[in-house]
């Protein structure tokens, strides 16, 4: 199992777990947008949540490096899975279970909500460390949360963060003691689920309208050679 939706009370629950470091394959992204097709997106809330210990840990390293269309194929996919994250007409919350590096770093920045796990635990764009850019469409996104005085380290410093430490960035917006983190992040998504349809995807919409085009448009010139070493 990779990911599985189930619905309570009114909020739709995507759970991520391949039983190692949720690393976003082709085969995971094709998963997650089909079980989005699941999601209502004009009642209720979705919330996101990786398995313990760990959120997500990015892309899938062995399809990055096998070779480069196969690589463009599958960050294109996983931007375009981003953006509508980021763009749902619902509220997103994410249950931040453990480590959220790269990737699983900038889905934190495509949800509206994000509550921590207390714990050992990294959050942080790495790319930069590992002879990668960081493209415009999840530029943008990170760009769009993140905090002007932390954009610098987060970004072009690569700087990782301590989960307890990733509010100030704006990686998160609360963190609690690790059995707290689902039920604190259940209780945030229902309360969000009462938000009036269609008001707030409208709202949202002109909240995201500038950046949405620029992500589109990132997305869009995506090729091999803009993502690989």
């Amino acid at each position: 199992m990779t990911a599985n939706l189930e619905i309570k009370d009114d909020v739709s629950i995507i759970t991520l777990d391949d039983g190692k470091v949720n690393a976003f394959s082709p085969d995971m992204i094709k998963l997650i947008n089909e079980l989005l097709d699941k999601v209502p997106d004009n009642k209720g809330s979705l919330l996101i949540a990786g398995r313990e210990g760990m959120f997500s840990a990015g892309f899938d390293l062995k399809v990055m490096m096998s070779n480069p269309e196969n690589a463009s194929q599958m960050v294109k996919s996983g931007f375009e899975m981003l953006l509508r994250i980021f763009s749902f007409p619902r509220p997103v919350v994410a249950a931040c279970s453990g480590h959220a590096i790269a990737l699983g770093a900038f889905l934190l920045c495509s949800s509206d909500y994000r509550v921590g796990s207390k714990g050992n635990f990294k959050i942080g764009a790495n790319e930069l460390r590992n002879n990668m850019i960081i493209p415009t469409p999840i530029l943008e996104i990170a760009k769009f949360k993140l905090n002007k005085t932390h954009k610098q380290r987060a970004l072009l410093n690569a700087e990782m963060y301590a989960i307890e430490d990733a509010i100030e960035p704006g990686y998160l917006d609360e963190v609690v003691a690790p059995e707290k983190v689902f039920e604190v992040a259940m209780i945030k998504a229902k309360d969000l689920a009462t938000l009036a349809h269609p008001q707030y995807l409208q709202t949202k919409k002109l909240d995201q309208e500038a950046i949405f085009q620029k992500i589109s448009d990132g997305i869009e010139k995506i090729t091999a050679s803009s993502i690989m070493p």
